[in-house]
């Protein structure tokens, strides 16, 4: 690791994000609305997105910064394990083929912004929809921090902010100015502006990698080296390997499985989706964003390369940032460095907008100010993300990184349980919506209290996302086993209440909003009864 800075990498570095500044303030005049004082269009986009700025959105939205640095880390520290994100992407997107153009016709059907709108909307239940909104606002905070992680891992293998001995102020300056200016461009152009910047980060992206696949086994003499110098240190470390081992089979199936069903539940998964134009943007980006999928394959494999060239980090998030200084040329390094800071910025801006929504319509607009009007709303929302933003800096500045890692890890626990609600519902009515809410409150608890208990060498609580499964004795994800009691809950409860009659609420939508498109005749945004202070 370089003693000082790498003048040359940090040049490109701060070329890169300048431009990306600039786009990120224009994009407030791209695509502008008559009217801009609507969450339709500071969250939303105006609704307006077609496939490829769809699918760059996503792609800058599922594919971060912390995906770019922790996943071939955890491959360059446990081995094969690490690949369970590989698998796990390209579950995902059948799975959501058969439920993202539903949601997203009755979400444009009744003008739904979030995930929480439709539930209420459904199921008639403001407490349902409260506790929908209060775990994704929950799961979505440690994930920003964990964007700020990234940029932290590029600033430090740079050489930027000095080393560990240097004043708080000092060293954390870079960070603080980096998330000072996607606060104001996403505060000034709210979705627009992650849509126009995720064409350079996803370009970039693909570039690094692109060429990183080529140059750097080149120099390290192919691939039969890169391999055999992996399987050499697992053999001698007893950790992991090149293949999954017999024990961590059902560890690997279970994580890959629960974290296929939990990635759209995301509220940031949900606003990119629902910024589409049209139901068949969404049915067209779900065949093409497996492309991603194989970029990531690529991408997984640099942890191996980390092992070959003989990188040594205490921190494994550094690993591929120092790969990359080790490898390339120092202008190269410093595109490679600009493509994980704006992984970074993209995917924040979009999750900071999603968690402001979820807090405006489902928190402030529900309980708080049920006659707000959409300008209110929107200046509320714009507010709010910037309340999340300082609240993950405060997150990360504040503490361990290994605790925010933790805490993500907790989220994705979390936000599965949300997914008999938002799904299931999409599908069928005839769960309770007290027995929903009993399910996600099982499934909630058994997570939480599973993960406190599970310890590692560097940490006594919250240590791992596996535990035993009960009744079964093998090692698997937390989350899937309380998503499994929370289904369970869910449909005895829902035979208990609809035997003794309880109150079933009022459900808002009809067969036909399912499968509405925005060119269908008498298919026209409508503003949800609760929007108008009304509820069931």
């Amino acid at each position: 690791m370089n003693d000082g800075v790498n003048g040359v990498a940090l040049a490109v570095f701060i070329l890169f994000f300048v431009l990306v500044t600039a786009m990120g303030f224009l994009a407030a005049r791209w695509r502008r609305a008559e009217n801009e004082h609507s969450l339709d269009e500071w969250g939303l986009g105006g609704r307006s997105f077609g496939t490829w700025v769809t699918w760059f959105l996503l792609g800058g939205d599922l594919y971060t910064a912390y995906t770019f640095v922790a996943v071939p880390a955890a491959i360059y520290a446990a081995g094969a394990s690490g690949f369970f994100a590989v698998p796990y992407t390209i579950l995902v997107y059948p799975l959501i083929f058969t439920f993202l153009p539903r949601l997203w016709s009755v979400s444009h059907k009744h003008g739904y912004v979030t995930t929480s709108d439709f539930v209420r909307g459904r199921f008639g239940s403001k407490g349902l929809s409260l506790a929908v909104a209060v775990t994704g606002i929950l799961a979505t905070m440690p994930y920003i921090a964990l964007q700020l992680v990234g940029i932290q891992a590029v600033l430090d293998v740079m050489g930027v902010g000095g080393g560990e001995d240097t004043n708080w102020f000092v060293k954390d300056l870079p960070l603080l100015i980096a998330f000072g200016v996607l606060a104001a461009y996403t505060y000034s152009s709210g979705l627009r502006a992650p849509a126009l910047i995720a064409f350079v980060k996803d370009t970039l992206i693909y570039i690094v990698i692109a060429v990183a696949i080529i140059y750097i086994p080149i120099k390290l003499g192919g691939f039969d080296d890169i391999f055999a110098s992996a399987s050499d240190k697992f053999s001698e470390t007893g950790a992991g390997g090149v293949v999954p081992n017999a024990g961590g089979q059902w560890t690997y199936a279970t994580l890959a499985l629960g974290s296929a069903l939990a990635l759209f539940m995301y509220p940031h998964s949900i606003t990119a989706t629902l910024s589409s134009r049209s139901r068949e943007v969404i049915r067209r980006n779900t065949t093409i964003l497996p492309l991603y999928s194989l970029m990531l394959g690529l991408l997984a494999l640099l942890g191996f390369m980390a092992i070959a060239a003989g990188v040594k980090v205490k921190n494994g998030q550094l690993a591929i940032p120092q790969l990359f200084e080790d490898m390339f040329p120092d202008w190269f390094a410093g595109v490679a460095f600009a493509a994980i800071g704006i992984g970074a910025l993209v995917p924040a801006a979009i999750m900071s907008i999603a968690a402001a929504n979820l807090f405006t319509r489902n928190i402030y607009k529900d309980f708080i100010k049920p006659d707000a009007t959409p300008a209110q709303e929107t200046k509320v929302s714009k507010l709010v993300s910037l309340l999340v933003k300082v609240g993950a800096l405060i997150f990360v500045l504040g503490m361990d990184k290994t605790v925010a890692i933790n805490f993500q890890l907790l989220g994705g626990i979390w936000i599965l349980q949300t997914f008999p609600a938002l799904v299931g519902g999409l599908f069928t009515r005839w769960f309770h919506r007290w027995a929903l809410l009993g399910g996600w409150a099982v499934g909630m608890v058994y997570g939480t209290v599973a993960a406190y208990g599970v310890a590692s060498p560097t940490q006594k609580h919250f240590g791992g996302s596996s535990d035993e499964i009960p009744g079964i004795g093998e090692i698997g994800y937390i989350g899937l086993t309380a998503f499994v009691l929370n289904v369970l809950v869910t449909v005895v409860l829902t035979f208990v209440l609809r035997a003794v009659k309880a109150p079933d609420g009022v459900d808002e939508t009809k067969p036909s909003d399912y499968t509405a498109d925005a060119g269908d005749p008498g298919v026209q945004v409508e503003l949800p009864p609760a929007t108008a202070g009304s509820s069931h």
